[in-house]
């Protein structure tokens, strides 16, 4: 009796055995295998550029922005030439005009990609940006081809595709500056577009080739991210324009 027993003791050990190694193990295997495919792919949509790949036009906008010189042209309290950012006044020089460049060097790459936006001689550089702020929502620069945007989305997105996209911000008092900076093509991710928004080509206070929009707007107080807008132009030459 106690040999019976025992011997069907074994058999069910050597079932449970057999159930362990033919079913369990390789079910816990899988179960496994699933969950790190579940998280690397969790993890390669988290990777994934949030506005699209760069087109062959935003690359061309991508040497643009880099052929412009920003970090030493348009540099703040010195007068400049819009069109080159070039000093154009002694060092000594006092009077206005001198403080930063943002809109006159958003203007001079609308020039250099053949897109206006409004500039001098149609205004002087003092207060431009507020005044650009305020001409991209007339009738006047929709008929000529400049598009509101919905969001900064919207502006990665269509800097990618090699579109002119400007961010601006209207300073609520008129007798202070407002800022504009031009949109640079990038693969940043959502959750670094959501952190920093679009990246950015800019003068101002600091002048930076490739800089995020979080910071270019923080002189700005209560500017970013509710109270700036954006706007956007195709492109359609590549060459110089006066």
């Amino acid at each position: 009796m106690k040999r019976d027993k025992a011997h069907t003791t074994r058999i069910i050990d050597h079932i449970s055995y057999r159930l362990t190694c033919v079913f369990i193990i390789p079910l816990i295997s899988l179960l496994f295998i699933a969950g790190n495919a579940s998280a690397q792919t969790t993890s390669n949509q988290t990777q994934q550029p949030c506005c699209g790949v760069i087109t062959p036009a935003g690359k061309h906008m991508l040497q643009t922005l880099d052929s412009m010189n920003v970090e030493h042209l348009w540099l703040a309290h010195e007068h400049v030439n819009w069109e080159t950012g070039v000093a154009d006044r002694d060092a000594d020089y006092a009077g206005p005009g001198k403080a930063t460049h943002c809109s006159a060097f958003a203007a001079a790459v609308g020039q250099r990609v053949g897109v206006y936006l409004l500039r001098p001689p149609e205004h002087s550089q003092i207060l431009l940006a507020n005044a650009q702020t305020a001409w991209l929502s007339s009738q006047a620069a929709t008929k000529d081809g400049w598009v509101r945007l919905d969001d900064a989305k919207a502006a990665q997105s269509r800097a990618n595709l090699g579109e002119l996209v400007v961010i601006v911000y209207q300073s609520p008092n008129p007798k202070k500056p407002g800022h504009i900076a031009i949109v640079r093509p990038s693969l940043k991710t959502q959750s670094q577009l959501d952190k920093d928004g679009p990246q950015v080509t800019q003068a101002g206070t600091h002048n930076r080739n490739d800089w995020d929009a979080r910071d270019a707007f923080h002189g700005h107080a209560g500017a970013w991210p509710d109270f700036v807008q954006y706007f956007s132009h195709g492109i359609h030459q590549t060459t110089p324009t006066n």
